[in-house]
C-alpha cells in the first residue's frame, strides 16, 4: 500500500481527464453525457453544474447501480478541486462502467470559467419545521417540496371529495390551490363535507372552503371560481393548473373534465362515492385511458338515482378523497405508480379494496384515433351518481 498521492497518480493512470472546457463544448447532457456531482451536500447547496446527478463520494459503492442504472452510459465525474471526482472515476471503473471520465480542477476551476452554473433553492428556514416530515422522506425531500410549492391544483367541487383532499393538500403544501363550486353550504353538507362549519351554512362553498384552507396553511394561495363549469369557461380555468382533482357526482361534468383534460393534456385525479362504495382512477392524456374509456355511455336516467336518493356513507369521501390527493402528489413529483391504467375499487362495508385494469378504448370518442371533442356536445344527464364498479 503506498500514501495518498500515489494512490491518487495511480488512479489518474487508468482513468481518463478532461478539461472544464470540454465539459462546456461536448461532455455534457445535451450530448449524452450525465454530470456526476461527489462532493458534499453543503458544497451542492452553493451551486453545481445544470442537470448534474448529486451522488457524494461517501456513498458511492452503495448506491451508484441504483442512481446510475446504465454502465454503458458516459459519465463525467466532478468535484471541487479533481481529487475526489479522479478516485470516484477510478471506483465507477472498478465497478464496470466502460465510459467514464474525471473533470479536472472540479467545480472550482468551471466558477474560474466564468461557466455558468446553478444554485438549488431551498425550503425557507420559516418552512423547515411545517414540512420537516417531507423532507426526510428520500422520494421528497427538499426538491420534491419546492416542487410542491411550486405546484397549482385544481379541485373540481368543493364538497365531499374536495374536502379532504383539498385539506391534505393545503397541508402538503401545495402552493396553489383553486376550487370551482356555484353551490352554497347546506346543512346537510355537514355530515361529510369537512371543508365547512356549522358556521358556514348558507355561505358559498369556494368562500367556506377557502378559510378553511388558509387555516390549514396560511402558504397556500387560494383561488376561487364560483361558477359553474361550461364549454364557455373551462378551458381558461383549466390551463393555468398542472394536475385536475374531479370530484363531480354527475356525468355531465365528469364528461366536461374529461374533454377539457384531454384538448389540454393535463392529468386528472378521478374519484366517485356511492352510498357504502367508492372509487379511484388517474387519467394521464394519451398514455392511458381516459373517464370515456371507462364510461362510453352516461348510466340511463331511468336507472340513476338522484343525488339526494342516492345517500352516502359520511366518513366515505374521507377515504376516496385522500387516495385522490396522494394520486395528484405522484404525479406532481413524478413518484411511484399511479392508478393510470386502473380502476380501484373500495367497499366500505366489506372493508376491502379490488382494483381492475383499464385499457384505451380505440373506439373511445375522448382520446381514440379518431376522437374528436366537442365541449358544446355534451349532454345534461340527470343527478347521476358514478356508482363504483362490482
Amino acid at each position: 500500500m503506498g500514501d495518498f498521492k500515489e494512490i491518487l497518480n495511480q488512479a489518474k493512470k487508468e482513468i481518463v481527464e478532461i478539461t472544464v472546457q470540454d465539459v462546456q463544448e461536448k461532455f455534457n447532457p445535451a450530448n449524452g453525457f450525465t454530470l456526476l456531482d461527489v462532493r458534499e451536500g453543503d458544497e451542492w447547496e452553493q451551486g453545481h453544474l445544470d442537470k448534474a446527478v448529486f451522488l457524494p463520494r461517501g456513498f458511492l459503492e452503495v448506491k451508484a447501480d441504483k442512481t446510475l442504472t446504465d454502465k454503458q452510459q458516459p459519465v463525467v465525474v466532478y468535484c471541487a478541486g479533481g481529487v475526489r471526482s479522479a478516485l470516484a472515476a477510478k471506483t465507477l471503473k472498478d465497478l464496470g462502467y466502460t465510459k467514464v471520465y474525471s473533470m479536472a480542477g472540479g467545480f472550482n476551476e468551471w466558477k474560474n470559467n466564468g461557466f455558468p452554473f446553478v444554485v438549488p433553492e431551498k425550503v425557507g428556514k420559516d418552512h423547515m419545521a411545517r414540512y420537516s416530515r417531507h423532507l426526510r422522506v428520500p422520494e421528497v425531500g427538499e426538491a420534491g417540496q419546492l416542487k410542491l410549492l411550486k405546484s397549482k391544483v385544481l379541485l373540481v367541487g368543493a364538497g365531499g371529495l374536495g374536502s379532504p383532499a383539498g385539506v391534505y393538500l393545503a397541508a402538503s403544501g401545495v402552493g396553489t390551490i383553486g376550487l370551482v363550486d356555484f353551490d352554497v353550504v347546506d346543512e346537510s353538507n355537514l355530515q361529510r363535507q369537512i371543508l365547512h362549519w356549522t358556521s358556514s351554512v348558507g355561505m358559498p362553498k369556494v368562500d367556506s372552503a377557502r378559510r378553511t384552507l388558509f387555516e390549514v396553511n396560511p402558504d397556500v394561495k387560494v383561488r376561487t371560481h364560483a361558477i359553474r363549469l361550461d364549454p364557455d369557461n373551462v378551458l381558461d380555468i383549466f390551463q393555468d393548473y398542472d394536475v385536475i382533482l374531479s370530484g363531480s357526482d354527475n356525468f355531465t361534468t365528469a364528461y366536461l373534465v374529461n374533454d377539457a383534460a384531454l384538448l389540454l393534456k393535463k392529468p386528472v385525479a378521478y374519484g366517485s362515492i356511492f352510498r357504502f362504495d367508492g372509487q379511484a382512477s388517474t387519467f394521464i392524456p394519451y398514455q392511458g385511458p381516459c373517464f370515456r374509456c371507462l364510461y362510453a355511455q352516461a348510466t340511463p336516467p331511468d336507472l340513476a338515482p338522484s343525488c339526494d336518493e342516492a345517500g352516502v356513507l359520511g366518513v366515505l369521501p374521507g377515504v376516496v378523497g385522500l387516495i385522490q390527493a396522494t394520486e395528484v402528489i405522484k404525479v406532481l413529483l413524478n413518484i411511484g405508480n399511479t392508478l393510470n391504467g386502473r380502476l380501484l375499487t373500495y367497499d366500505a362495508l366489506e372493508m376491502t379494496f379490488r382494483q381492475f385494469k383499464l385499457r384505451r378504448d380505440p373506439e373511445c370518442l375522448g382520446c381514440g384515433p379518431n376522437a374528436h371533442i366537442d365541449l358544446r356536445s355534451i349532454p345534461e344527464f340527470v343527478c347521476a351518481v358514478q356508482a363504483a364498479a362490482k
